[in-house]
């Protein structure tokens, strides 16, 4: 639950907000309360026949009478007590106090009657017909006033709710940006997806719950109890004997829940998961026509989801007519006990004392009336137990994710780093994902300024993991990479990575137009800048000729509107734009067909000048841009050099040159 308190602070940085719900609960429950005891007045006149004016003349008489025979009996009490034995002095001691508690009791009701005459006098009519003409009237105004408070407060817990949402999805969002991406190739982004959306949701349904109901409906509940406990309080406790029985019960029904509810969203998450993987592998899915086996998984998928579900409302269930139930003993308590009371004049149950004053009918049926309007409030909350708990587990998996700690981060105190100019070093670098999995080892690479270096190898190599290293998408996990002499842990990611630019095999773009994404990381370029980065990388002819609107042609989402080798140039001119001093290329062109190859080659023919730059590649073309290759097997650096030198001296270098002629020849 503490994960739950952190979201509802989010919400009530809107103090104003919160104090004006708060305001309007509080109006909700004075005046529930104040209508339930219009009750008192109707039954007094109907069953005295008489105005209440007379009834309240009657009443301060009999409360004076009453109060100076206590205060008679009290003055007796206490002389009696001075010279009594000790052996009796207890059992006066107790009439004592009962005679000064119920004194107290008369000049109190005897002080309200007094300041309520006057404005019963000067406004009601002495015709007990007008009267409750009158009061019908003044309850239907006070219905009418209720009701406004009920929708002001509404509308501001709704507020209040959904600007706690937002704020916590702001977090969320920001925290999950931060992540290192071993954290989202691990995770998957379905279950980031289920925590954004569907746990999100139950966050904000919690605290619709906790600001709006939690606090309106106990105010409701607790200014009729506070009522009823006036009339006669000793009869409130004695009825309200079998509560705690209900907490204790309540109390397991919460964990159960948050335990079935944290079930529930686990499996929520593999239904992204199984949504996400069919349709972004829908092509594959048609053309191997596996329809009714991804059918399969997504119902066995949805049927778990399903029986966790049901498991909620069982126990869900169980809620409405417990609290039913304990209402239910509550009033059956209050009928049995009351009626004993009034039928036999008396203010004792079994020798146990529960009235101050013998009760009369009116006030006994303002009591049960009250009882019953603290009853439908405590109805209501049989919802809030679900509705909590479920935001409690939300929340806790939400949390989960904003606390977690990046395995990449900037140090503490970061060193400043000026724009590479000197050299990149691989020191005895190691990297491994699993501690047993090697993927680098023994790492020794010094990249001059200006230089482009080609890395070559089979698949699974560790030629891309080598490139993720220099933005720092990972960190060694032994040895340092140094650029410029500087240790790439000791500075800000941000002042690294804004020295780089990136094109992978797959490039990214995003929903919106081509001039946005090529602008894409240097939002500050101008129109003319954008322009020229594309005319480089030998983009502008298709965007002006090909594309409807040139530069404002929208891509539609991951690009999708664009060919494979469009995109890539489109992604090529962001890195150019953005004028990077080291330049990563991961397999920019093995996914593009040999036109587009070409026509990126000479694009990166001048653009790689006066800049490092890193080739992860198996193209013959692309090798011909470097100055070293440089080889890799099995996370090892074999062999560095120019393609002349491999080819005399290097046997998986000439065994990878083969079989690129081989491919060539095959594709001719």
């Amino acid at each position: 639950m503490k994960n739950f308190v952190r979201c509802l602070r989010l919400a009530l940085q809107y103090r104003w907000t919160f104090a004006l719900s708060v305001f309007c609960a509080v109006m909700v429950g004075v005046l529930w309360g104040g209508n339930i005891t219009a009750v008192y007045p109707f039954v007094q006149i109907a069953f005295q026949e008489g105005s209440l004016q007379e009834e309240l003349d009657l009443r301060i008489d009999e409360e004076t009478a009453e109060s100076a025979r206590l205060m008679r009996e009290i003055d007796d009490l206490r002389s009696r007590l001075d010279q009594s034995p000790p052996s009796e002095r207890d059992a006066l001691g107790r009439r004592l106090y009962a005679a000064e508690w119920d004194l107290w009791y008369k000049q109190f009701a005897l002080r309200c009657c007094r300041w309520v005459k006057p404005w019963v006098d000067a406004y009601l009519p002495r015709d007990p017909l007008q009267t409750l003409a009158l009061l019908v009237g003044l309850l239907l105004l006070g219905t009418l006033v209720k009701s406004l408070f009920v929708i002001a407060n509404g509308i501001l817990v709704g507020r209040l709710s959904h600007l706690g949402e937002f704020e916590l999805r702001k977090l969320f969002y920001r925290r999950t940006l931060r992540m290192d991406l071993a954290s989202f190739t691990n995770e998957g982004t379905s279950d980031l997806m289920s925590r954004f959306t569907h746990d999100m949701n139950s966050v904000a349904a919690g605290l619709n719950v906790l600001l709006g109901k939690l606090i309106r409906e106990p105010l409701k509940m607790f200014t009729c109890l506070a009522l009823a406990a006036v009339i006669s309080w000793p009869l409130l406790l004695f009825s309200l004997a079998v509560v705690p029985l209900a907490a204790l019960l309540i109390r397991w029904l919460a964990r159960t829940l948050k335990r079935a509810n944290r079930r529930a969203m686990e499996e929520m998450a593999l239904l992204y998961n199984t949504l996400e993987e069919t349709l972004r592998g829908i092509k594959v899915v048609k053309a191997f026509t596996m329809e009714p086996q991804e059918r399969m998984r997504f119902h066995e998928n949805a049927k778990a989801y399903y029986r966790k579900s049901m498991r909620i409302v069982r126990y869900d269930a169980l809620s409405h007519p417990m609290i039913e139930v304990v209402g239910m003993l509550i009033i059956c308590l209050a009928l049995l006990a009351g009626a004993y009371l009034v039928t036999q004049g008396t203010q004792h149950v079994w020798g146990v004392p529960l009235s101050p004053f013998p009760l009369s009918t009116p006030l006994l049926i303002t009591f049960y009336a009250l009882l019953a309007g603290a009853a439908d409030p405590a109805r209501k909350l049989s919802d809030v137990v679900t509705a909590l708990q479920r935001a409690a587990a939300a929340s806790d998996r939400i949390f989960a994710m904003i606390d977690r700690e990046s395995a990449v981060d900037d140090p503490p105190n970061p060193r400043p780093l000026p724009r590479h100019h000197r050299s990149l070093v691989f020191d005895r670098v190691d990297f491994a994902y699993r501690p047993d999995q090697p993927v680098l080892r023994g790492i020794d690479l010094e990249i001059e300024f200006g230089e482009t270096i080609a890395v070559v190898g089979p698949n699974g190599c560790g030629k891309s993991t080598l490139a993720n290293l220099v933005p720092r998408f990972a960190d060694p996990t032994a040895g340092a990479i140094l650029l410029d002499g500087i240790p790439l842990r000791e500075v800000r990611l941000r002042d690294l990575r804004g020295q780089i630019g990136l094109v992978t095999q797959d490039p990214v773009l995003f929903d919106g137009t081509v001039f946005e994404n090529i602008r894409y990381g240097s939002p500050g370029a101008t129109r003319d800048q954008v322009v020229e980065a594309a005319e480089r990388a030998h983009a502008h002819e298709f965007i002006t000729t090909e594309l409807s609107a040139g530069y404002e042609s929208p891509v539609g989402p991951m690009g999708g509107q664009l060919s494979g080798g469009q995109r890539q140039r489109i992604a090529l001119a962001r890195a150019i734009l953005r004028d990077p001093a080291l330049l990563l290329l991961d397999e920019a062109t093995s996914q593009i067909d040999l036109e587009s190859e070409r026509l990126i080659q000479e694009a990166l023919r001048d653009f790689v000048r006066g800049r490092t730059t890193i080739i992860i590649t198996h193209r013959l073309g692309a090798i011909g841009l470097a100055d070293r290759v440089v080889v890799m097997h099995e996370g090892r650096i074999v062999d560095v050099g120019t393609h002349g030198e491999l080819t005399a001296r290097c046997p998986s270098y000439r065994r990878l040159h083969q079989l690129q002629f081989e491919d060539l020849r095959a594709t001719a």
